[in-house]
């Protein structure tokens, strides 16, 4: 096997914490001796043993003149975990593959040259683009301070999100909700407008098959506090807390009977009568959250486009044609004057997904 297999075997481990790390990134490694796995590990929660120290632990004694497959610099600092540098060189790894360097300011490179000071072979970038995608909320995040946004929607052939009288569901077929799914497994936030709620009552938790999945943590966008007491996500017990995003023309009494049923209630900056994005992703990253799935109506989307926001859109096409002058598309607002002017989508990644199309893709800043 090619160093290319075991990094995709550590990548695949890694994907297995995704929505469970943050704010650490989602880490897989594999140890490998005379062409044999011997170990294997991924960071599973916060706070406890990273990658490697599981992988080196399966290991045992076959890690000494060994490889390590890591999806990521090994950290070389203290935190609320030992460093990882340490542990590899104390083990008797002789050689660190690499697929990125890390790019929060305290490791960047310190980690890989620590090894080399050991004198283990260190190798950089095999699979870097694969691993980077990977951890793009993480990479953002740690650069930037502020969540990762992705912007999930489903969408006939002619671009409707429902139809004429308000129904919507289903648009798309089983394959694609399954992904949907997966894809609020592994986000920290999956955040919605009044609009939604009071449209379809959503539940907004992680439904997969045999019970599995987490919920994420679900964030409504209310700027005058409208949302029932009787929701489906304001009575629902859940592990994941349910935050409402308001503005300070929300009525007191109101937010008072929220919080009395254990609704986290946000009162944030207004900008133009809306609750600031600004504001709420800034909000949303000091509690540690790195990765944000809006799936909004058409005005959330639009204003989420318009702010400047959103990082990656994936939208599943039914084949399918709603029609109608009043069914509403998948974003509203004034839209662009021109077409030049529409938000463009770059890297562009089509899959099938049963009958529908996933597209996905990533806004050119």
């Amino acid at each position: 096997m090619t160093d290319e297999s075991y990094m995709q075997r550590a990548l695949e481990l890694a994907r297995l914490g995704l929505g469970r790390t943050s704010p650490n990134p989602a880490v897989g490694a594999v140890v490998v001796s005379r062409g044999e796995v011997v170990g294997e590990g991924y960071h599973q929660k916060a706070g406890t043993p990273h990658a490697e120290i599981h992988a080196l632990q399966a290991a045992g004694s076959r890690a000494k003149g060994a490889t390590l497959y890591v999806t990521l610099e090994p950290c070389c600092h203290f935190g609320r975990t030992p460093p990882c540098t340490k542990a590899i060189i104390a083990a008797g790894i002789r050689r660190v593959v690499a697929a990125m360097p890390d790019p929060n300011p305290r490791v960047s490179g310190k980690g890989l040259a620590e090894l080399r000071e050991a004198g283990l072979e260190v190798e950089v970038g095999v699979l870097a683009q694969e691993a980077q995608e990977l951890n793009e909320a993480f990479i953002k995040y740690i650069t930037s301070g502020r969540p990762w946004v992705t912007m999930k929607m489903a969408v006939s052939l002619d671009g409707k999100i429902a139809t004429f009288t308000g129904a919507s569901r289903w648009i798309t077929g089983p394959e694609s909700r399954l992904k949907a799914h997966q894809m609020r497994d592994t986000h920290d936030v999956v955040l919605v407008g009044i609009g939604t709620v009071l449209a379809d009552d959503p539940l907004l938790t992680t439904r997969l098959p045999g019970g599995r999945g987490r919920d994420a943590a679900r964030v409504i966008l209310d700027s005058r506090l409208r949302i029932p007491l009787e929701a489906r996500v304001v009575r629902l017990a859940s592990p994941a807390p349910t935050l409402v995003a308001t503005t300070a023309a929300a009525p007191p009494e109101k937010l008072a009977i929220l919080q009395g049923k254990g609704v986290e209630v946000l009162i944030l900056p207004s900008e133009e009568g809306r609750v600031s994005w600004p504001a709420l992703l800034e909000a949303l990253a000091a509690r540690g959250w790195t990765s944000i799935l809006i799936e909004g109506g058409a005005e959330v989307n639009a204003s989420a486009l318009a702010a400047g926001v959103v990082d990656k859109v994936v939208a599943f096409i039914a084949p399918k044609i709603i029609g109608g002058r009043s069914a509403p598309g998948a974003v509203g607002g004034e839209g662009a004057a021109l077409p030049d002017c529409a938000w463009q989508l770059e890297r562009i990644k089509l899959d099938r997904c049963g009958d529908d199309i996933m597209l996905t893709g990533y806004l050119r800043k």
